[in-house]
């Protein structure tokens, strides 16, 4: 516990320190709810003792939300019958998890503060503290978001895929005014959590109809992938060395041609491309690769929902409020 009160301590001092971004500010919460890092961090940490992917899945989902309507917590909706059609039914979510310690560090944050913290506000400190706690850089987070009132599950094919060509990633990315610099950041998220082997094992044998396996596949990999997955719902490190640690060992996989999914060996592999020059970077320079990571996450954290947007500040994340007055963004 003292442990968790120092990182706590650590958290409030950057949130203090660190300026303001775009109309969001770090200072949102410091009179409403002061405690609001020290909160996280405590259901963080305890996620972590029980569930090593708990990060992985904390920043995924903060990513997944953003991505779709910006970042407002629409992720979070579950269905009801005419009105919300969820998100979590679009292909790109079907298995994302994590959705139960949202619920944990929601109740706790409604319990010292009730009505106050958004959702999207708790997914955006959710995946800060979880790439601290696992050994990553930490970074003062803007907040100020609302929660929206509607999901978008048709906006879900914005959301980068597995097999995705570079240039598909870019466009995806580019939509964001996410750039070449800001992708291969972001995706370094992969150098934690797993994947289902029904995301990559498609590069074994006949890949892209060519009878033969992918040739960015490392050879040696690729049979320890297929010893591994035993079935497609089979999960597998994105990192086969330090697989719940936040570090650049997902750069020197892709440089390897260790790289898990397709997606992720496209930003190395793929010629002439001008992600290979920064995977390289990352590779070779850790301090380098936090450094944008941290840049990248709060330009990606400030994706905003479109306007118009009917907004509150949920109290159950997984539905919209009932009888609450609610304004539009």
């Amino acid at each position: 516990m003292a442990s968790l009160k120092f990182l706590a301590i650590v958290v409030v001092a950057a949130l203090m320190l660190s300026p303001s971004h775009a109309q969001l500010s770090p200072f949102f919460y410091a009179q409403s709810c002061p405690k609001l890092p020290f909160l996280v961090l405590n259901v963080v940490a305890r996620a972590l003792q029980t569930d090593d992917r708990a990060a992985a899945k904390l920043i995924r989902l903060h990513f997944h939300d953003c991505f779709v309507n910006g970042c407002d917590g629409s992720v979070l909706l579950v269905d009801v019958p005419g009105v919300i059609d969820s998100e979590l039914n679009g292909p790109p979510n079907q298995g994302i998890q994590g959705m139960n310690i949202v619920d944990n560090i929601k109740a706790t944050v409604e319990s010292a503060c009730p009505g106050v913290v958004s959702c999207a506000d708790i997914l955006a400190i959710s995946a800060q503290i979880s790439v601290f706690l696992s050994g990553g850089p930490m970074w003062a987070v803007p907040m100020g978001r609302r929660d929206s009132r509607i999901a978008n599950r048709t906006g879900t094919s914005n959301l980068p895929g597995p097999s995705e060509s570079l240039d598909g990633l870019k466009a995806k990315f580019g939509v964001h005014g996410l750039d070449s610099t800001d992708l291969v950041a972001l995706s370094g998220a992969h150098t934690f959590g797993r994947s289902r082997c029904l995301f990559f094992s498609d590069r074994f044998n006949n890949f892209n109809n060519t009878d033969r396996p992918d040739p960015t596949l490392n050879p040696a990999y690729r049979e320890r992938l297929r010893r591994q997955c035993t079935s497609q719902q089979t999960r597998v490190n994105f990192d086969p060395i330090t697989p719940t640690r936040f570090d650049k060992a997902y750069y020197t996989n892709l440089v390897s041609l260790r790289g898990l999914l397709q997606s992720d060996q496209e930003l190395f592999s793929t010629p002439r491309a001008d992600t290979t020059a920064i995977v390289r970077t990352f590779a070779a320079n850790q301090p380098a690769f936090f450094k944008q990571f941290v840049k990248s996450m709060i330009k990606m954290g400030n994706l905003k929902p479109p306007p118009g947007i009917a907004s509150e500040v949920r109290l159950d994340c997984k539905r919209v409020n009932r009888a609450r007055a609610y304004d539009v963004m």
